[in-house]
């Protein structure tokens, strides 16, 4: 079931989140989210959507892409799966909730920021339409090493 998380899923989120962070390079980040830091996402962006069964299978959020009023129709994307929710539709569910969602509020396009040490979301977002427009070599540091941010673009209108 996708429904729009609540301050009550902050922690259960931050504890989806933080072994993606701490352990692999799928996110450039290095800090851990908070319970406090996941309730200011909930309450400052458009949307934060989860994905549960019996217990959080993953969240997907969205925000402008770049700050200003020109890129105001134009997004970046989130989705976080937990490893035993993959290949089970929950993160197609969420990103077309995110979408949907978008696109209501008068999106032009969603943008897909992929570590290039990330095959399966690359896949992932091909599957859903998006497509390669930019790598950006060594744009992120972590693990002593620098490493390809992948740019994907889909059009929404």
């Amino acid at each position: 079931m996708i429904r729009p998380a609540t301050l009550a899923d902050a922690a259960a989120i931050a504890a989806l989140w933080n072994p993606w962070i701490r352990d692999t390079a799928i996110t450039f980040a290095s800090v851990e989210k908070t319970a406090a830091d996941i309730v200011s996402l909930i309450e400052t962006r458009p949307c934060f959507f989860v994905a549960e069964t019996t217990g959080l299978l993953g969240f997907a959020t969205y925000g402008q892409f770049r700050g200003g009023d020109g890129y105001a129709t134009c997004m970046e994307h989130t989705v976080i799966l937990s490893p035993d929710a993959r290949g089970q539709g929950a993160g197609r569910a969420l990103l077309q909730a995110v979408e949907a969602h978008a696109r209501a509020g008068g999106a032009h396009q969603m943008i897909a920021g992929v570590s290039g040490e990330n095959p399966d979301a690359r896949a992932f977002h091909a599957a859903q339409g998006y497509h390669e427009v930019a790598i950006l070599r060594e744009a992120g540091f972590k693990f002593g090493r620098f490493m390809n941010l992948v740019l994907m673009q889909k059009f929404l209108s």
